[in-house]
């Protein structure tokens, strides 16, 4: 049964490369770290839900709101052909989001103030008291599907999550269909990782992603969680 339906927009997503042994304290049980070509990347992806359902119903004053995560690559050990993403953190607008997501999913949301903006040739997403912390890039309107097996494949499909909870590992399945996407090389990435994820991943302020993807996004359903 689908937990969550919506649509998820206008993705941006910087994508940085990492040394694994930063991410091996944050794999969930069951689950051993991806990569692509032998090199784990994190991603920092910013988004819009809209039209969100709830076990079918719609979500009432949480329709539409913005997303910011810090997310890595994983792939769990029954099935290492799946591809799946776990999450340093998430953000959200909405009190009510981390209540459920943290005791539901184990996830790990916080709330801040957000606003965003998009149009034909940009787009922008902003975080926090102030709204200080800001990513943005111009998008333009050619996309394309990945290349099979390419890199910007690897960071777009994966439709399974995990999250590593105090005493246990859930999983849930994400569909969508495939992302038509661009590679955008006029970006600005104005965040303090280290205060907003942690000292482990302070080194992202004095690091240039290895590139930065634009999607419009599609319609997406969340499964369930269940115990891995």
């Amino acid at each position: 049964m689908k937990f969550l339906s919506a649509v998820w927009c206008d993705l941006l997503l910087a994508n940085y490369e990492v040394d694994p042994h930063v991410l091996q304290r944050f794999v969930p049980s069951g689950t051993s770290l991806d990569d692509f070509e032998g090199r784990h990347y994190v991603s920092l992806v910013a988004f819009r839900f809209e039209k969100t359902s709830v076990l079918g119903v719609p979500a009432f004053f949480h329709r539409r709101f913005e997303e910011v995560n810090l997310r890595f690559y994983v792939k769990p050990n029954r099935d290492p052909s799946l591809r799946a993403v776990t999450f340093i953190k998430e953000i959200v607008p909405s009190r009510i989001i981390p209540f459920v997501a943290n005791h539901l999913f184990d996830e790990n949301y916080v709330c801040l103030p957000m606003s965003n903006s998009v149009d034909e040739q940009s787009c922008w997403f902003a975080w926090g008291q102030g709204q200080s912390q800001r990513f943005s890039a111009t998008i333009g309107n050619e996309r394309s599907l990945p290349a099979s097996d390419s890199f910007s494949e690897f960071i777009t499909e994966h439709y399974w999550g995990y999250a590593k909870g105090p005493k246990r590992t859930l999983e849930y399945e994400v569909t969508h269909p495939r992302w038509q996407c661009s590679e955008v090389s006029d970006y600005s990435i104005n965040v303090d990782f280290g205060q907003t994820y942690g000292d482990e991943f302070a080194f992202l302020d004095r690091s240039a992603p290895v590139n930065v993807l634009y999607t419009p996004g599609s319609e997406v359903t969340v499964s369930f969680p269940r115990r891995l």
